[in-house]
């Protein structure tokens, strides 16, 4: 669904020029011929480019002067006026005529880059999360922590646990757990935080440190251009709330950090939170993202260009603060729509799929006529037209004025079979040449920004052919950096699906490239490991293709194919591989349909012949689960042999009425977790299930927020309104459980 916006839109370009010849035949009509009315505009050309000198290098704004300028020059470069770039923000552009209050500027910062190195055990960690485990003591216990995808790079999520206590976010309420020892377990505190009714949802914990995250609202004074009197205008934020929760029973918010933008990805390193905010601009008046602490003015960052046009503009911030000190830097980008990012331990990449500024179109207008439309006329129609356009006299719009009454004259002069013939071809070869196009424009964008503790520092900026699936097509190794995209279109007359690897080094050059895997397949997921990537693709079979990067330049070292596929892709080991997905059904006719969920074991310890070591289906079509398109839900452990995977059962039962024997059809609704044991000769053993709930879920709040950890000995498992504790060597004995919601309660939010 990535590129759909843009599928369509190539599509509508691919058919103006037949669209403006459009006409009504008449099959069973002899002539006179209708007269063709055409549209005379078919070209515009090129404003002047004051903004852009085509160096590809990146700029500065450091002005409020400077960034309305730039969108001036933007407009005229469009031919357009972009109000606002969120259409689902229009209600924050009700005083666009608002002129900001001038904050003052920030002092520059500077930023450094290394390349990283790694063991190959870390490699394989780093890039799996095979493990994902914080090995901390606590009560001589071992705890497992949030499924990540690099070592050292911790993900956001909305619950997070010490080995002591756990933290919960739901709605506008932070709830702590005493979870260990899990006989005693008892909520000892829930809070909620005054934050205009939006959800807390992401959260990083650090020591005696929670970060928590939410979208917010500024509200300042502004006056109105030539007005007289000062009004509000509004902007969505994020807020990054720094909370010391060293007591328990009476948390205390250290900083409140707040940036215009709403909230998009965050990632800790060590003891510093980097986290990614976006907004939209209104063209006319523009105002530069400000970073405030407890709504007072911080930095106004730099905001950066890069010089060549987009066809949408956001403001990307990426926001850099010590969770235990003062340090705080933030910077702003002119970029697309940021969409996925990929953080190591020394980089920031910041993707998106690219899309081409709007008068780029116009000049493609112009090829696509004389290089597909041209030469299909007849011969002297294509010379009258040559000597048109070599004529000094005329410029462009006479030049097509008098070629478009020339194309009236001879299309009036066809009959309607000839005529019918040559439009069908023109479109058939204006598709063709709209597919050779987009498979040479569809691209994902990449922004490199190196950080060091609060530094930060924009790097370079590439681009790939395709689009990327999520953050796990994505992986930064020795210091190149790789991607898995797909490449797509589809038409009437031409299209094509298939997929790449690419290989960047660290200066972002193109090193290495493997392109048309899996013709007619899309990328369902993929998985780097260390110097391999293994890749499944999806049709009407899985294919699991074992790809080799130990070379700048990938191979394909081996292929599977199997029934079904993986949404998602975990390492067992360095031989093994764990696929997460769906069943599939072919019927009779050729139509596949999916079917329950299905876990693989792939045995790769020969990378020319990969091999199914067991699969395990469960339940049916309306069976779900969060991990297909949530990582963190999972908890996988190899030394603990564990994997559970919350899992959602729906389906249409029917039952008789004892008294009327009338068969009614009801709702059934199961939600708990499954956890399996695994063994890399044999595969799955299922170690039991943890019911939540059964029935038929007008009694209980179902909203994808479901997760399992382990302290010590015990199994906690995770839903909307419950937590239950498991002996993990005996799933089927509960310890405990605790409700997180009791109905009908009073809530004191102040003393």
């Amino acid at each position: 669904m990535k590129n759909t916006t843009y599928v369509i839109f190539g599509l509508l370009v691919s058919l103006f020029v037949v669209g403006i010849l459009a006409f009504v035949i008449d099959a069973q009509q002899a002539p006179p011929i209708t007269p063709l009315q055409l549209d005379k505009e078919i070209f515009v050309p090129n404003k002047t480019e004051t903004v852009f000198s085509s160096t590809q290098e990146i700029k500065k704004i450091s002005s409020q002067e400077e960034l309305r300028q730039f969108f001036s020059e933007i407009e005229k470069l469009q031919g357009v006026i972009n109000y606002y770039s969120f259409n689902d923000e229009a209600e924050d552009v009700a005083f666009m005529a608002r002129a900001p209050v001038p904050m003052p500027e920030p002092e520059p910062s500077s930023g450094w880059n290394s390349a990283i190195e790694e063991s190959l055990e870390m490699t394989v960690r780093a890039n799996s999360g095979s493990v994902s485990l914080d090995r901390t003591l606590l009560a001589s216990e071992e705890y497992s922590t949030t499924n990540i995808q690099v070592q050292n790079v911790d993900e956001p999520d909305f619950l997070k646990n010490d080995g002591k206590y756990v933290y919960i976010l739901s709605g506008d309420k932070l709830t702590i757990i005493d979870a260990y020892p899990a006989e005693d377990a008892k909520i000892i505190l829930k809070i909620g935080l005054d934050i205009e009714n939006r959800n807390l949802e992401n959260m990083f914990l650090n020591e005696d440190r929670l970060v928590i995250f939410y979208d917010g609202r500024y509200r300042e004074l502004s006056m109105d251009v030539y007005d007289y009197y000062p009004d509000y205008r509004s902007t969505r934020t994020t807020h990054a709330l720094i909370m010391d929760i060293s007591d328990k029973n009476n948390p205390i918010i250290l900083k409140d950090y707040e940036v215009d933008g709403r909230y998009h990805d965050a990632r800790m390193i060590g003891n510093y939170v980097y986290f990614v905010s976006q907004n939209g601009i209104d063209y006319r008046y523009p105002v530069m993202p400000v970073l405030r602490e407890s709504s007072e003015f911080l930095i106004q960052p730099d905001v950066y260009y890069f010089d060549n046009p987009e066809r949408n503009y956001r403001f990307n911030t990426v926001t850099a603060f010590d969770i235990f000190g003062d340090a705080v830097n933030s910077e702003t980008y002119l970029m697309g729509d940021a969409d996925t990012i990929y953080v190591s331990e020394n980089n920031i990449y910041i993707t998106y799929h690219k899309n081409l500024p709007h008068y780029y179109f116009d000049t493609l207008k112009k090829d696509r006529f004389y290089k597909v439309v041209l030469p299909l006329l007849p011969s002297l129609v294509q010379e009258q037209i040559a000597t048109i356009e070599q004529n000094p006299s005329l410029n462009w719009y006479e030049k097509w004025q008098r070629v478009s009454e020339l194309l009236e004259e001879t299309y009036n002069k066809m009959s309607d079979n000839t005529r019918e013939k040559l439009f069908s071809q023109i479109q058939k070869d204006l598709e063709e040449y709209d597919a050779k196009f987009l498979k040479e424009s569809s691209k994902t964008v990449i922004h490199k920004i190196t950080i060091n503790k609060e530094t930060l520092e924009y790097f370079d900026k590439a681009e790939v052919p395709g689009y990327l699936l999520n953050q796990f097509s994505m992986d930064e190794h020795n210091g190149n950096f790789r991607l898995a995209t797909t490449s797509q279109y589809n038409g009437r007359h031409a299209s094509f699906t298939h997929n790449n690897v690419y290989v960047l080094d660290e200066n972002l050059d193109l090193v290495g490239t493997l392109e048309n895997i899996a013709p007619d397949e899309t990328i369902f997921s993929a998985r780097f490991m260390g110097d391999k990537l293994y890749l499944v693709t999806f049709e009407r079979i899985d294919p699991f293709f074992v790809i080799d990067l130990s070379q700048d330049q990938p191979k394909i070292l081996g292929e599977l194919k199997i029934p079904g596929f993986s949404n998602y892709l975990h390492p067992y080991d360095e031989d093994h591989i764990i696929g997460i997905g769906r069943d599939t059904k072919e019927s009779l006719s050729g139509r596949v349909t999916t079917e329950g969920l299905k876990l693989a074991l792939f045995d790769v310890s020969d990378f020319h012949n990969p091999k199914t070591i067991d699969t395990v289906i469960i339940g049916k079509q309306s069976t779900d689960t969060e991990i297909l398109y949530n990582h963190k839900a999972l908890l996988f452990d190899r030394e603990k042999n564990i994997l559970s995977l919350p899992v959602r059962d729906y389906e249409r039962i029917s039952t008789v009425d004892e008294v009327t024997g009338e068969r009614h059809r009801i709702t059934q609704n199961w939600l708990g977790f499954y956890i399996f044991g695994i063994d890399h000769d044999t595969g799955f053993n299922l170690r039991g299930e943890v019911e939540h709930y059964s029935g038929n879920g007008h009694d209980y709040r179902f909203d994808g927020m479901n997760r399992s950890f382990y302290i010590g000995d015990v199994l906690y498992t995770v839903s909307s309104e419950l937590i239950k504790m498991n002996d993990l060597d005996h799933i089927e004995n509960e310890v405990n459980q605790l409700k997180l919601f009791e109905s009908a309660q009073i809530v004191k939010y102040v003393d």
